[in-house]
């Protein structure tokens, strides 16, 4: 056998080797290559392993509506029960006061979470209802925009003046529609949107406020 024949096997060989390398790293690519479902291919593990937690990750314009709309109306919900403790006379309502402070607290700050996650703005204090109509939308940052059920200053006015029966009548009133605007905005999220974290809240908020409203019927039909 030739110094030539023996040289040009050795060159065929290192071809092949060359082939079969690249070959494989190709179909390791190909494994891996849409994990997240997003078409993005080689970081479908790596990016689902890195998101903060499930809403952090697939979500859309409409989860980031709800969160940053059901804030401000959750904070307006507790400033409303916040009242019934020193002005109820009935200890129903005291109670249901207290049942919706327990519930929406711990919701604020989920949402809250969920927007750091997602590298939205959420609602600063004090945007609760300050020059919006009781039941017009509110306008000024996505969320806000079609938010249903939040009370005026003159409600929010004439329910802190307001004492015992008064007070009692009121508060369920508005209530009612403060929760109805609730169930609104999360049958929304619930059509729209993307996130399952959030889309479980909406649909949380749904069943525990309609029951509550039927509870508030109730209450104002005994007088």
């Amino acid at each position: 056998m030739t110094s030539r024949t023996l040289t040009r096997r050795a060159a065929l060989a290192a071809v092949a080797l060359t082939s079969a390398l690249v070959l494989a790293a190709c179909g390791g690519n190909g494994d891996d290559s849409d994990r997240d479902g997003t078409g993005h291919t080689g970081h479908g593990a790596s990016a689902a392993s890195a998101a903060p937690g499930a809403s952090a990750g697939a979500h859309n314009a409409q989860d980031v509506a709800f969160a940053q709309g059901m804030i401000p109306h959750h904070r307006q919900a507790l400033e409303m029960a916040g009242l019934a403790a020193g002005r109820a006379s009935s200890a129903r309502v005291k109670d249901l006061a207290a049942r919706i402070e327990k519930a929406q607290d711990p919701e604020i700050r989920t949402l809250t979470g969920w927007l750091k996650s997602w590298g939205e703005r959420a609602p600063m204090a004090g945007m609760d209802h300050s020059g919006h109509a009781g039941t017009t939308g509110m306008t000024g940052m996505t969320g806000m925009t079609g938010m249903t059920g939040m009370m005026s200053e003159a409600d929010m006015a004439a329910l802190k003046k307001a004492t015992g029966k008064d007070f009692d009548t009121r508060f369920l009133s508005l209530m009612v529609e403060h929760h109805r605007g609730a169930v609104e905005m999360a049958t929304t999220e619930k059509r729209k949107g993307r996130s399952d974290d959030a889309k479980a809240m909406a649909d949380a908020i749904i069943t525990a406020q309609d029951a509550e409203i039927e509870e508030m019927k109730r209450l104002l039909a005994a007088g």
